[in-house]
């Protein structure tokens, strides 16, 4: 095999580095290194912040941060051969890429509701991403294996191309994600004149692109081979991405909440009934979201849905 960090994805997954390049073995475990202290900050700041920990956003982004580990690992141990047993890095890795990856979706979706309101949309975004776990995940896993075990020319060649195709289809499915966000955040940046909240919309609008950048940069570095590099550096940046969620999530239950404010008030002439001072009986904290029947009945169910969307995810804020 060669020693080059350029070589086809279909060898390197065949088999380890056997180049003599410091540099390229302490990037690798740089990289590494990196995820892994990311992660035990993710861990912890996840049972931090959440005050219940259950809902599909606390466990989405639970599962998708400790994959990160398995992933990572697996493929130290492929790397830098340090152990014979094929099965366990390919496990390791496979294990931890699509707690990874899929999980790194669900957590976008799992919060889209907080700015989207189209039950259509939401659909959408949910049934593209179970449909390529089977158009993706499925026959990358196999291939995976196949090649590993098998060896053959075919299945490495396979899995040369698969792996092009999947990194492809899962930014592009990341992309699409955050571009629902970034346009529902500018749609709100146009309906809110408030200074401060407008700071708040453009520091959501920057996350979302640094993210799709991100996905970006790891599709340029596989396309131009630098395989061994792009998969390392991949749990590098999903932590990274990971960690701004933690960041992001304040914000956007804030600017939703904002946003809900700004909406009833512009079209009811007056403030929603649950957040009125004079209205106020309880902690501010979990408003009686059943004030809102004294909406117009449109604009009530409304803020019922969002209401609900708001307190499912169980979130405290520091």
């Amino acid at each position: 095999m060669s020693s080059s960090s350029e070589a086809s994805p279909g060898h390197w997954i065949t088999g380890s580095y056997t180049g003599n390049s410091l540099g390229v073995r302490i990037t690798i475990a740089t990289f590494v290194g990196v995820a892994w202290y990311n992660v035990i900050e993710l861990i912890v700041l996840i049972f931090l912040t959440f005050k219940r920990y259950h809902g599909p956003y606390f466990w989405s982004l639970l599962i998708s941060s400790v994959g990160i580990l398995p992933y990572s690992v697996g493929y130290l141990m492929k790397f830098f051969a340090l152990t014979s047993a094929t099965w366990l890095p390919v496990t390791l890795l496979t294990v931890g890429w699509w707690t990874m990856v899929t999980g790194q979706s669900f957590v976008l979706y799992s919060r889209l509701h907080l700015i989207v309101q189209n039950p259509r949309i939401l659909s959408m975004v949910k049934g593209m991403i179970i449909t390529n776990i089977f158009l993706l995940h499925v026959p990358t896993t196999v291939l995976t294996f196949d090649a590993n075990f098998s060896e053959s020319q075919a299945s490495i060649d396979g899995y040369d191309i698969m792996e092009k195709i999947q990194l492809t289809g899962f930014c592009v499915q990341e992309v699409i994600i955050s571009s629902i966000y970034m346009w529902e955040t500018n749609r709100m940046l146009k309906l809110n004149p408030d200074r401060g909240s407008r700071k708040t919309i453009f520091q959501l609008l920057a996350v979302n692109v640094a993210c799709v950048l991100m996905d970006i940069a790891l599709m340029v570095i596989e396309f131009m081979n630098f395989y061994i590099y792009q998969t390392t550096l991949k749990a590098t940046l999903y932590s990274i991405k990971l960690k701004l969620e933690i960041a992001v999530l304040g914000k956007l239950v804030n600017i939703a909440h904002q946003h809900l404010w700004q909406t009833s008030r512009v079209a009811g002439g007056r403030y929603p009934s649950f957040v009125d001072p004079s209205q106020i009986t309880s902690d501010y904290n979990h408003a009686d979201f059943n004030h809102s029947d004294s909406l117009p009945t449109s604009q009530g169910s409304n803020l019922k849905g969002r209401a609900t969307g708001l307190e499912a995810i169980d979130y405290e804020e520091p």
